[in-house]
């Protein structure tokens, strides 16, 4: 069925039929230099093999250039962001430093047992891991999790009681070890110092200050408390807003919201490993040498910053899983799409001239891809539903 076109001189289309709100405006991509073209390659690569991508948004310049739903979702659906999550533990981490409450070599142990004095024995041999070496994944603690049933994650009566029994078993800053209870810790020192939950602290200093809406921070224990390294759910576009903060060093609107400072200093390698910072991988995902950074979650969640387009690229999925943290089926799919599809697209080797046929070949495939289910890549847990 052909769709009635608005007028393109007004530089706009309507590619869902949500209010915008508070969120960023919707351009044709040929007005601010995007090729649609490749863009409309990319979707129909993922439609034809059913890859079940949910989201995938593209924002240059603070506009939206391309917002692909499948499966008949919408704007307003929010996704499980796994380790994205993580990524927000640290932009708060920096709000706390900056109203100095926290910095980097604040000793974790000390902090925790105030607020937790029945623990303070398991804390005993944690006393000079600082919050950096959380944050960097490199605090020398050994966890072996148990897949499907470790009581870190969800049901836990406890979580922080549960971290706790983490083994000190090397010296911190010694080695990169990617384990899920760093997270749990650095989650529970925001909560201290910030003398309220980590989730209400983040409604209260990024949620708001963004014009986020439909989040809900999942997983609260009995304690009340959340995890800092996964649980987190929200809409593709308030992920992408997340990615505007960090490129824009952390203003929002026009207000600082964290401090500059700290969006260097979590987006700069640590010592223990070259593509990843504070809660952020750095240089993970573009194959050409340039700027990016950002954050990744299980199962194919995705912020990556793109500075030199001052673009930012969002993407939700339930893609597979196999293959290790820096080279999971998950990721070199992602990969594949920015390197092959969206840069060509904010980089194109010759300024791209808008036409209606343009813009109705967008909008025809991001209509088609709504209509299409994508088949999982890995088993669907009770989390991965989308919500709204």
């Amino acid at each position: 069925m052909k769709l009635r076109m608005m007028p393109l001189s007004a530089a706009m289309i309507c590619i869902t039929a949500h209010a915008a709100g508070k969120d960023m405006p919707t351009v044709v991509p040929e007005s601010l230099g995007v090729d649609s073209a490749p863009l409309v390659r990319m979707s129909e690569w993922i439609r034809h093999d059913k890859m079940d991508v949910r989201s995938l948004v593209v924002v240059k310049d603070g506009k939206i250039v391309f917002e692909r739903y499948g499966d008949g979702l919408t704007r307003d659906n929010n996704y499980e962001l796994y380790s994205v999550t993580k990524t927000i533990t640290s932009l708060l981490v920096g709000v706390l430093e900056g109203q100095g409450k926290l910095n980097p070599s604040t000793k974790v142990a000390p902090l925790i047992a105030k607020a937790r004095p029945d623990l303070a024995p398991q804390l005993a041999d944690k006393q000079n891991i600082e919050l950096r070496h959380l944050m960097s994944m490199s605090s020398g603690l050994s966890y072996q999790t148990r897949e499907g049933t470790d009581p870190l994650y969800y049901g836990a009566p406890d979580r922080l009681r549960v971290a706790v029994t983490a083994r000190a078993a090397k010296a911190p800053g010694t080695d990169f070890d990617y384990i899920d209870v760093n997270p749990v810790l650095a989650g529970t020192a925001v909560s201290v110092a910030a003398h309220r939950r980590e989730d209400r602290f983040a409604e209260e200093k990024l949620f708001g200050p963004l014009g986020m809406s439909h989040y809900r921070w999942t997983g609260v224990d009995q304690t009340g408390a959340v995890a800092g390294g996964w649980g987190l759910r929200l809409r593709a576009i308030d992920m992408a807003k997340i990615g505007m903060l960090m490129l824009d060093g952390g203003r929002f609107d026009g207000k600082q919201v964290v401090p500059q400072a700290w969006i260097r200093q979590m987006t700069t390698p640590s010592a223990t490993a070259a593509d990843y910072g504070y809660y952020c991988w750095i240089q993970h995902i573009v194959d050409k040498g340039q700027p990016e950074f950002g954050a990744m979650g299980f199962k194919g969640q995705f912020i990556t910053v793109l500075p030199k387009q001052h673009a930012v690229v969002v993407m939700t999925s339930l893609l597979p899983t196999e293959g290790g943290l820096r080279d999971a089926s998950y990721l070199n799919a992602y990969r594949r799409m920015v390197n092959d599809f969206i840069l060509p697209a904010l980089t194109p080797a010759t300024p791209p001239v808008a036409s209606a046929e343009k813009t109705e070949a967008l909008k025809e495939e991001l209509e088609r891809s709504n209509r299409t289910q994508g088949v999982p890549g890995t088993a669907a847990a009770f989390n991965d539903k989308p919500e709204t």
